[in-house]
């Protein structure tokens, strides 16, 4: 047994990175077990083949779908988690999101907690994770407390001609959140410089407000933090009673090694949480650790997604696309009574990008004719809730490989989404016939496969029967465990879920200094 610490952390990534930031002034000795390495800082970390194409960064896991049918899912193992690859779009749920709504097809369950409760470390999310924005300008926004710490990321000419033009035709585009660390004013000084690999990319430069950087190199910075990389944590083991964790039992650099600590906390994404807790069953948790509601791995959620790609009638050479956001259809509109989602553009397209999407489909295409359809492209991504459904589950085969069965729910707010936004594209510049599915995010082929925003397995709640958390994100039935990651998501409304995962984990910080005095 290695030395006991005060609190061990599983996973480095918006929810146990954060937290590890917020506990690391405090003197308690935390430790940070990480599955994969530093990110290596190497000119393929913008080169488009390489990330798009040839897959570098994707973890080479192997899950399979309800069907047994094998599958790799887009999930990626560094310090600082998910949030490398991240397009750094840091939005606050809005306050009906913590509420019960019903949608189109069917319920979206309520938080235990209010929006209230969260938004004070929502803001402390955003100063800390040096969000960019502007107030006032979504009609959808929910109160705050104080105003974004950096201005907005200003609009490129061409993204700035289509916020004129939806401003024209009556809606309310807005410039979206981006954690970027972009000075504007002093561009000499600015650390970001405002390039076309953002979004999908690991950040070359350390521009991104990711958790590496934010959270993690900043925490190990004080003595009483450790961070140990290349540990696979296999299983939690316990004491006799089954109500306090003993171990965290893990692999690192391929032999085990076992760690122990007053509090354990477990931050791995929504589905490698739940896999780790059913994987930890023992005789007083036959069905998986804290798991006698029969809840964890269930309500798998990841957001229902499109993108695409209009083809403007002029050239669009924007760099830095991500800065515009449309929310006014997100509870619906006089047409249809139901929430529908967001609106927000993704990273600028590239040519060897639609080669990694469609390999087969452009595999004889000219690249002259892919780069003059990049040339012109503007990429939108819709998002909208995908309902947690009990039998949308991470379970683990008799090998303990994951299981994802997963059934799409809540399509017809997609297609009036998408149906909303093709009407305005012909007076938007863009050709409303022309219109180009992109699915590198959310791979459409395989729905499983594509993770980004995966939410919900291991959901906070007041009923032990229903929920594996309480409001505190501490384990029912065990208590010394706690969950950050967004698998405590009892819903994940239609947003980007990190801004709030990283919020949750500042409050949940705040709990476990009071607790461990």
């Amino acid at each position: 047994m290695a030395e006991h610490y005060d609190v061990i952390i599983v996973g480095s990534g918006a929810g146990g990175g954060t937290l590890a930031h917020r506990l690391a002034p405090s003197g308690k000795r935390v430790l940070i077990l990480e599955r994969g390495d530093w990110l290596p800082r190497e000119a393929e970390n913008w080169d488009a083949e390489a990330v798009f194409v040839d897959n570098r960064y994707i973890s080479p896991d192997q899950w399979f779908d309800a069907r047994g049918k094998p599958f790799q899912p887009q999930v990626h193992y560094f310090v600082g988690g998910a949030t490398k690859f991240y397009g750094a779009a840091l939005y606050r749920l809005r306050r009906q999101d913590f509420g019960e709504l019903r949608h189109h097809g069917g319920v979206s369950p309520g938080w235990p907690i209010g929006y209230d409760e969260l938004e004070p470390y929502y803001t402390q999310a955003e100063q800390l994770y040096q969000v960019h924005g502007n107030r006032g300008e979504d009609p959808t926004e929910p109160p705050a407390s104080a105003p974004y710490p950096f201005p907005p990321v200003s609009h490129e000419p061409r993204i700035q001609r289509l916020f004129d033009d939806l401003t024209a035709a009556g809606l309310h585009p807005f410039h979206a959140p981006s954690g970027i660390m972009l000075d504007e004013a002093r561009p000499a000084f600015s650390t970001c410089i405002r390039c076309a690999t953002c979004d999908g990319f690991p950040c070359l430069v350390h521009a991104k407000s990711d958790a590496e950087v934010i959270a993690v190199r900043p925490a190990i910075e004080h003595d009483t933090v450790t961070l140990i990389r290349n540990a696979h944590v296999r299983r939690l083991e316990t004491d006799e009673s089954g109500r306090t964790v003993t171990s965290v039992v893990a692999d690192v650099d391929g032999a085990e090694q076992r760690f122990s600590a007053h509090v354990v906390v477990v931050s791995a994404g929504a589905v490698n949480s739940a896999k780790l807790l059913l994987a930890s069953a023992n005789d007083r948790h036959p069905g998986g650790l804290a798991n006698g509601s029969d809840q964890v791995g269930r309500n798998y959620v990841f957001h229902n997604s499109r993108a695409f790609l209009a083809i403007s009638t002029e050239k669009n050479d924007t760099r830095f696309q991500k800065t515009l956001g449309l929310n006014d259809y997100y509870f619906g509109d006089d047409d249809f009574a139901f929430p529908m989602g967001n609106v927000q553009m993704v990273g600028k397209s590239s040519a060897p990008m639609y080669r990694g999407e469609k390999p087969i489909a452009t595999a004889l295409a000219p690249t002259f004719a892919l780069r003059d359809v990049a040339e012109h492209a503007v990429d939108f991504w819709l998002s909208v809730e995908d309902l947690p459904q009990p039998g949308n589950r991470v379970t683990l085969g008799r090998d303990g490989n994951v299981k994802l069965s997963y059934t799409p729910n809540n399509q017809e707010p997609m297609e009036q989404l998408y149906r909303r936004v093709k009407k305005h594209l012909n007076h938007l510049g863009l050709h409303p016939h022309h219109l180009i599915p992109r699915d590198v995010y959310m791979k459409n082929d395989v729905p499983a496969a594509g993770c980004a925003h995966q939410a919900g397995t291991v959901r906070f709640g007041r009923d032990p029967a229903t929920s594996v958390l309480d409001t505190d994100c501490q384990a029912h039935e065990v208590d010394n465990l706690y969950v950050v990651d967004t698998s405590f998501f009892p819903s994940i409304g239609a947003v980007n879920p990190a801004l709030t995962a990283m919020a949750n984990a500042l409050r949940v910080g705040d709990h476990l200094l009071a607790r461990l005095g």
